[in-house]
């Protein structure tokens, strides 16, 4: 994998994870309250489900 690959796959999940506030703001601040108020557990949790998701759906997209 090249610099520029990995760059460009940085700057599609700029956008995406951009696209929430630019266009919700006022959700996405609620959103953000609530991530906040949960306990670092279940963050961590969400996180690795999360991780796990995108490792799995990647390794059968290449």
């Amino acid at each position: 994998m090249s610099w520029q690959t990995f760059l460009i796959a940085c700057s599609i999940v700029a956008i995406i994870e951009g696209i929430g506030p630019m266009l919700f703001p006022r959700r996405w601040q609620n959103y953000m309250q609530q991530m906040s108020s949960q306990a670092p557990g279940q963050l961590q949790q969400i996180g690795g489900v999360l991780v796990i998701t995108g490792a799995v759906s990647l390794f059968f997209l290449i």
